[in-house]
């Protein structure tokens, strides 16, 4: 039901900027930006039960909540670039979505060295066991 929803709000945003285009043009732009803060904050609410679930799942399990923190900074900022990257791109600046991707990655390369370092740390102490 959750995805239905979402998809009729994607639908309803291509419908009035498809309406918009043809009498007001350069409100086309503001009407899909709209539409997708929308579509972000719906599914904003349904990721909070899965932000529960993997808190209890790291309590239950013992993982250090560090390394969870880093895989959340990691995934949030992927989606944040990946939504700008396409709202830019829809205004017609493909080059500037093109850096933000880039950048994004080397964000994201940076926020994770922490995780390689303690896998690093795991391995060493593993082959030292044997």
């Amino acid at each position: 039901m959750f995805i239905f929803r979402l998809c009729c709000i994607a639908v309803i945003t291509a419908v009035c900027a498809f309406i918009l285009k043809s009498h007001k043009s350069e409100l086309v732009p503001l009407c899909l930006t709209a539409g997708g803060i929308i579509m972000f904050l719906y599914a904003f609410d349904y990721l909070t039960e899965s932000v529960r679930f993997i808190k209890e799942f790291t309590q239950n399990s013992g993982v250090d909540g560090e390394v969870i923190r880093i895989i959340f900074k990691v995934i949030g900022i992927a989606f944040l670039v990946e939504l700008t990257a396409g709202s830019v791109k829809e205004l017609g600046f493909e080059g500037v979505a093109d850096k933000l991707v880039l950048c994004g990655k080397i964000i994201i390369f940076v926020v994770a060295i922490p995780i390689l370092s303690s896998t690093y740390k795991i391995i060493t102490s593993l082959i030292n066991l044997a």
